[in-house]
């Protein structure tokens, strides 16, 4: 295993399984959104024979989901639709249901159908579709078979990788040994050559060290320790002078660093500045029925301005009619406190606003999805009017 990664092995044994749940449940959500649409395409068939009477509505339906599952050559790849129709009042209408009733000699009246079909069209159809992918079927083995084998091919990738990298490491081994044996040969020449220096010096060293026993007598110690002290501590001032001028440039650096920076800083916030004062000016003079909260004006200034324009949709539209505007969400509604409504924009976008029976619609807060946590907090902590 070791040119073969452990993580690839572990993800190839889960993967498979967790790549066919996800690919059955799409495909099943897929057929339940081709099966939907299908069956509301042709589900009550020609309305002109409804309302004339020729048929029941319940008979419709029948016939044509009846036909429409028909034509679905599906069933034999492991595919079973659920469908059922009924009226927003509750009404089953498909499939039919076994009721007990008199049957006439007399064909029933065509009014009376005609009657029965506008009444249940006129309460609304509302249909059901639930298609499941039963396990063990063509499709889904398959789909199991697919993932598997992808599963296989990628340890047989990186199992070939391995095979490869092993070879490669035991033909350096090799080569690494073959230099290591000529560099042994090498060395063991020099060692023969620095010993025969060795005696040489060692003999030499005999010699100079007599001589040196003889000078000593002669010098003196304590001027010759003194000396190398002196030198000693000379070059250690001249090191600590070098490092001190060293730190004194890189201070000077930073010191110019830190006044670019405090400049660039105070230059961005006089910008802010003077941005929120002129959005909070646009907004008193067109939207008047609404109250934009400062932070709402500093959250809308730093938006880019594809997401301005979207957001100042959406305070005109609560500016015109607040309740017209689609609320994703209440943030919360504790006692004593107006209900903060949440709405999206641009996808990323978030606003929240309120309504109080004092000052009218208030905008609290505008932001992204990334500043959603720090504008919760305000709200939070936003006292109640």
């Amino acid at each position: 295993m070791r040119f073969f990664p452990f993580k690839i092995l572990i993800l190839c044994i889960l993967l498979p399984p967790v790549v066919y749940i996800f690919s059955v449940q799409k495909i099943e959500q897929r057929l339940n959104v081709a099966y939907t649409d299908g069956i509301k395409d042709i589900y009550t068939g020609n309305p002109r024979l409804l309302l004339e009477g020729s048929i029941s509505l319940k008979d419709a339906l029948d016939r044509n989901i009846t036909r429409y599952l028909g034509s679905r050559k599906l069933a034999p790849w492991g595919v079973t639709p659920s469908v059922a129709v009924t009226t927003k009042q509750g009404t089953i209408l498909y499939p039919p249901v076994f009721e007990e009733s008199v049957q006439s000699m007399t064909s029933p009246d065509p009014m009376k159908v005609a009657a029965g079909n506008y009444k249940l069209m006129n309460e609304g159809l509302v249909i059901h579709v639930n298609v499941k992918l039963e396990h063990n079927t063509p499709l889904t083995s398959l789909i199991l078979m697919m993932t598997i084998g992808g599963s296989l091919c990628v340890l047989f990738v990186f199992y070939r990788a391995g095979v490869r990298k092993a070879l490669w490491a035991d033909q350096e081994k090799s080569r690494e040994i073959e230099r290591l044996l000529e560099q042994e040969e090498d060395y063991e020449e020099q060692v023969e050559t620095v010993r025969q220096k060795r005696e040489e010096l060692e003999t030499r060293f005999e010699t100079l060290k007599e001589d040196l026993d003889k000078e000593k007598q002669k010098a003196v110690r304590n001027e010759d320790g003194m000396i190398e002290e002196i030198v000693h501590l000379e070059r250690e001032i001249d090191k600590n002078i070098t490092l001190q001028q060293e730190q004194k440039k890189e201070i000077d650096q930073l010191s110019v660093q830190i006044v670019d920076f405090t400049k660039s800083n105070q230059r961005d916030m006089r910008q802010l500045f003077k941005a929120s004062s002129a959005v909070r000016k646009r907004f008193e003079t067109l939207y008047k029925n609404v109250i934009v909260h400062k932070k709402a004006i500093s959250g809308f200034c730093s938006l880019s301005e594809d997401m301005k324009i979207k957001g100042e949709e959406v305070i005109h539209q609560i500016n015109e009619n607040s309740e017209k505007v689609q609320i994703k969400r209440k943030v919360f509604s504790k006692r004593g406190r107006e209900t903060v409504l949440e709405v999206i924009f641009a996808y990323k976008g978030r606003l929240y606003f309120r309504q109080s029976k004092l000052k009218g619609v208030e905008i609290l807060s505008i932001g992204t999805k990334n500043s959603q946590m720090k504008d919760l907090e305000f709200l939070d902590k936003l006292p109640s009017d």
